[in-house]
């Protein structure tokens, strides 16, 4: 079978390989493919694996040979999966493959919030220290974490590798979630989310985008927070109503924020949050260690072999 990967660049700008999914068939890798060129590098193939670049219900009536979609991440929502439903095109995902990196990388923002590293760093080596009347100096405020709590909404495997490190800093920890479970138990106390962000010192979103928790963190659920809060996000950007968030940091009701990930990516040259105060922003890359990206591949080779074996797993499309 023919496959075709849309945009690997991603998932392997050059420091995996593709060996693997190349034994189960006639590959092909492009790094980007532009919207004008979707439909031309699969109107052959049987396999298409995909990052971002949209599979449409349009893409897919003008390319008959599909027969299995595989998204090279955890969330689907760039492929038509109804429309690959009814023309029997399972459509199968990588779940679970960065939950460690995703976790950890929440917290490096939130210690590079309280600390403020890198930018001490930068001012040794532009020779403020040497210059400095007393045996040290820092020109932000530095946070301890231990005693404070971390409210985490949604509790899954991510948001419980955070709450460990969490507790592991000494941090009490709140969670929300629709389905406690042991392990979740072991490690937090479940609370409503109107109790987590009255009571957080630092707010966590490791939830699902869905029509429910689209604008989760808007204005009314910035006011329930307390003052000086912290709030983390890389989950989903559209979990937060950005303007809202922009004033409640410019105007000192949040602390600070840590955001990987933002409501339209790459982030628009105007948003309201470039120009936030406090405001921490990484371009997308929680889940990006090397580590990660191998587990990600291997998941993804294993998609295939399921599918061209008669046993697709990991469907999200029924």
């Amino acid at each position: 079978m023919k496959i075709v990967v849309l945009d690997g660049y991603t998932e392997n700008p050059g420091d995996l390989s593709w060996e693997k999914l190349g034994r189960l068939g006639e590959l092909t890798v492009y790094d980007r493919t532009d919207s004008s060129q979707i439909v031309s590098r699969i109107a052959d193939a049987q396999i298409v694996c995909t990052n971002k670049t949209p599979v449409t219900r349009q893409t897919l009536e003008a390319c008959g040979n599909i027969q299995f979609i595989n998204v090279l991440a955890t969330g689907f929502n760039v492929v038509d999966v109804d429309a690959a439903r009814e023309r029997g095109i399972p459509v199968s995902n990588v779940p679970a493959y960065g939950s460690e990196a995703v976790g950890q990388f929440a917290i490096a923002m939130l210690l590079a919030i309280c600390h403020r590293v890198e930018h001490h760093s930068d001012a040794v080596h532009q020779g403020r220290w040497s210059a400095c009347q007393d045996f040290c100096f820092w020109d932000t405020p530095q946070i301890e974490l231990s005693g404070k709590t971390m409210g985490i909404i949604g509790f899954g495997r991510i948001g419980r590798v955070t709450g460990r490190i969490a507790r592991a800093l000494g941090m009490r920890v709140l969670a929300c979630d629709a389905y406690p479970c042991a392990e979740g138990k072991a490690i937090a106390s479940y609370a409503s989310m109107k109790e987590v962000l009255h009571s957080s010192d630092v707010v966590a979103l490791h939830c699902p985008l869905t029509k429910a928790t689209h604008g989760l963190i808007n204005r009314e659920t910035i006011a329930q927070m307390k003052d000086g809060a912290i709030l983390l996000n890389n989950s989903r950007g559209a979990l937060i109503v950005e303007e809202d968030l922009a004033s409640a940091l410019n105007c000192g009701k949040l602390y600070a924020a840590g955001l990987d990930v933002v409501e339209e990516e790459p982030i628009r040259a105007d948003s309201p949050l470039l120009l936030a105060r406090n405001c921490l922003m990484t371009p997308h890359i929680s889940w990006a260690a090397k580590e990660s990206r191998q587990r990600l591949m291997e998941i993804a080779v294993n998609n295939v072999e399921g599918f061209l074996q008669g046993r697709p797993q990991n469907v999200v499309n029924g």
